[in-house]
C-alpha cells in the first residue's frame, strides 16, 4: 500500500478551526456590515441636515422678490398732492425682520418698519414672542419712552388691531406664540377729533414738518395696507391723503411708522429707497 502525504491545502482542520472559506464568508458578512453602517450614518446626516433646514427656515431663506405673489401694488395721487405707493396684502403673508439695510437693496417685498437709533430699534418689533434685532435695549420688544400705537396681528383670530402698549407683553393676542406687533404711532382713524391730541400724547416726530412718509393700515375685510409716499407732507396731509386715495373709505384703523429718509419700499412693480440710508427693520411680505 502506497501512502500519499497530504498538502496544506488538502489538510482537514479540526473541529472549531475556521478553514479559509470561512474567513473570507466572515471577512464578506463584516465587509457588508460596514458599509450598511456607513450608509444609514450618511443617510442620517442628510436627513438630519435637511430637517434642521426646514425646521430652521426664517425669512433669510424664504421667497426672493421675484417669488412673492401674495399682495397687490397701487398707486394714488391724493387731492392734496401727496403720491401714495401701496402693498395689499393679508397680515398672515406678514413678518417683521431686522435688516440693517435700505429695503431696496434687501431683494425682500415690503415698507421700512419703526423707529431707530444707530442699530438699536425704538418701536415693538416682536414675531411670535421674539423681538427681531435681538434681546436686551433696542432689540424691539418695547416702544422705548412712550406707550405708542402698535398694530398687532393675532394669528389665533387672524385679526388686526391697533393697541397702544409700552412693552411686548402687554400685547393683547390669544396666541403669544402666534402674533406680530409692529410699534408706531397712532392714526386713529374713525377718531378725527381725537387723533391729533393722540398723536400728540405718543410724542409723533416732526409732525408738522413736510416729509417722506411711511404708514400701515387696515380696513374692515382685514386687508392690510402698507402705504409709502412718494413726495413730502406732514402727519395731517398723509393721513388725508391715505383716508381718501386708500381702501375705498372701509379702512378701519393704522398707524403712522417711521417717515423721512427711512421711508422706503421695494416690490416688482416700484422701489422707493428714501435717502439711501439703511433701516433696522421692514414689514417684510413672505409669500
Amino acid at each position: 500500500m502506497t501512502l500519499h502525504r497530504s498538502n496544506g491545502a488538502n489538510a482537514s482542520h479540526g473541529p472549531g478551526t475556521p478553514g479559509p472559506d470561512d474567513r473570507l464568508g466572515r471577512k464578506g458578512l463584516l465587509r457588508v456590515i460596514i458599509i450598511l453602517f456607513i450608509t444609514f450614518v450618511g443617510l442620517g446626516a442628510v436627513f438630519c441636515v435637511l430637517f434642521y433646514s426646514l425646521t430652521s427656515r426664517g425669512p433669510d431663506s424664504s421667497a426672493p422678490l421675484e417669488a412673492i405673489t401674495q399682495y397687490r401694488y397701487e398707486y394714488r395721487e391724493a387731492s392734496n398732492g401727496m403720491k401714495l405707493h401701496t402693498l395689499v396684502t393679508k397680515p398672515a403673508y406678514v413678518t417683521l425682520e431686522a435688516i440693517h439695510s435700505n429695503v431696496t437693496l434687501t431683494d425682500k417685498v415690503g415698507v421700512n418698519g419703526g423707529f431707530f437709533y444707530e442699530g438699536a430699534l425704538l418701536s415693538m418689533g416682536v414675531v411670535n414672542g421674539h423681538p427681531v434685532n435681538g434681546d436686551g435695549y433696542g432689540g424691539g420688544s418695547e416702544n422705548v419712552k412712550y406707550a405708542r400705537g402698535t398694530l398687532v396681528w393675532d394669528g389665533a383670530s387672524d385679526s388686526l388691531s391697533v393697541q397702544v402698549v409700552s412693552k411686548a407683553e402687554e400685547v393683547r393676542v390669544k396666541d403669544h406664540s402666534r402674533f406680530w406687533a409692529q410699534g408706531g404711532i397712532s392714526m386713529s382713524i374713525g377718531s378725527d377729533d381725537q387723533w391729533l391730541r393722540q398723536m400728540e400724547a405718543e410724542h409723533a416726530p416732526f409732525p408738522e414738518e413736510e416729509r417722506l412718509r411711511t404708514g400701515a393700515v387696515y380696513d374692515e375685510l382685514g386687508n392690510l395696507y402698507l402705504v409709502v409716499s412718494e413726495n413730502e407732507g406732514t402727519l395731517v396731509q398723509f393721513r388725508e391723503a391715505i383716508l381718501e386715495a386708500v381702501g375705498g373709505g372701509r379702512l378701519a384703523d393704522g398707524i403712522f411708522l417711521d417717515g423721512d429718509g427711512s421711508s422706503q419700499l421695494l416690490s416688482k412693480e416700484m422701489r422707493l429707497s428714501g435717502d439711501q440710508r439703511p433701516v433696522v427693520q421692514m414689514i417684510r411680505l413672505m409669500k
